[in-house]
């Protein structure tokens, strides 16, 4: 079970992933992007993952230490769990990216390659954004693209 849900976690995060990058213009890709549920599913696998085996993640994150890390992520569920992590957490960096830029302004030539870096190493993407974000005018508080909700 632990390997199909590796296996599928990213499939899951893909199609959304694609509309940001492939065809940021079109309409609907802001309309189904705007929600940040579409970060469930990588979500309820990582907590599918975690529940079982609560105790030993608990106990090393409460108090981590790399050897502690190490041992529990080094393991299939640690390690199917980890990557569910990332895959949740990088969409919703990824999703926040493309609406901020499309608020901004910022031309989708220019963001699609830094989602693509975002997809396979999220900070370096994000710092980048960041770096490109302080050549822009700070957005009104009103026009701020950033929305918890459903």
């Amino acid at each position: 079970m632990t390997n199909l849900l590796f296996d599928i976690t990213f499939w899951f995060a893909a199609p959304f992933w694609a509309l940001m990058v492939l065809a940021p213009r079109w309409r609907q890709t802001s309309a189904v992007v705007a929600s940040p549920l579409i970060c469930v599913p990588p979500l309820v696998i990582y907590t599918a993952l975690i529940v079982p085996k609560f105790g030993a993640f608990a106990g090393t994150l409460i108090d981590p230490h790399l050897a502690g890390l190490q041992s529990v992520l080094g393991e299939g569920t640690g390690a199917a769990a980890a990557w569910a992590h990332f895959v949740a957490l990088d969409l919703f960096l990824g999703r926040w990216i493309f609406l901020d830029s499309r608020a901004r302004g910022l031309p989708p030539l220019l963001i699609s390659p830094l989602l693509v870096l975002t997809i396979l190493f999220a900070p370096i993407g994000v710092l980048l954004y960041l770096l490109i974000r302080l050549t822009r005018t700070p957005l009104p508080v009103s026009d701020r693209p950033i929305s918890l909700e459903a």
